[in-house]
């Protein structure tokens, strides 16, 4: 399971020209399954998620987490993070988990994350979604379980 967690002034998700999920101050989550991904790998990046601290204290120092700053998170599933470009021009998705399994995957772990207190907002799961920002700092990371 990958993550690609970037901090947000704001961000949102239109499908069809309609937005189905929107924060503010938070994370907007792009997360891949890839086959044999696991509930427990899921939990460690909830945890992991919940208490990333990089959002600014009082002394502007990356210290607080998205928990102590009110923030929400939007939750995006992103297949393409698990893109093999080794051969050729045209990438491919195999090591990414099918469809019907990833799914279940991925609202385990939106779910998980709305149990760490946090609102949680998304994508629609296999949807065509047209996804904006405004990345704060930039900050992005990367981690994977």
């Amino acid at each position: 399971m990958k993550l690609v967690i970037q901090r947000v002034a704001n961000a949102e998700v239109k499908i069809e020209g309609k937005t189905v999920g929107e924060i503010q101050k938070g994370f907007l989550v792009l997360v891949g399954i890839k086959q044999g991904d696991t509930r427990e790998q899921a939990d460690f990046l909830i945890k992991k998620l919940c208490n990333l601290r990089v959002f600014e204290d009082e002394f502007n120092k990356m210290n607080l987490s998205v928990k102590d700053v009110n923030g929400k998170l939007l939750i995006v599933s992103q297949f393409t993070l698990y893109a093999d470009c080794k051969k050729g021009n045209r990438p491919s998705f195999i090591e990414a988990e099918r469809p019907e399994i990833a799914e279940s995957l991925y609202e385990y772990f939106k779910q998980g994350c709305k149990n760490e207190g946090i609102e949680v907002e998304s994508g629609i799961f296999g949807a065509d979604m047209k996804v904006s920002l405004i990345n704060d700092g930039p900050v992005t990371i990367v981690i994977e379980a």
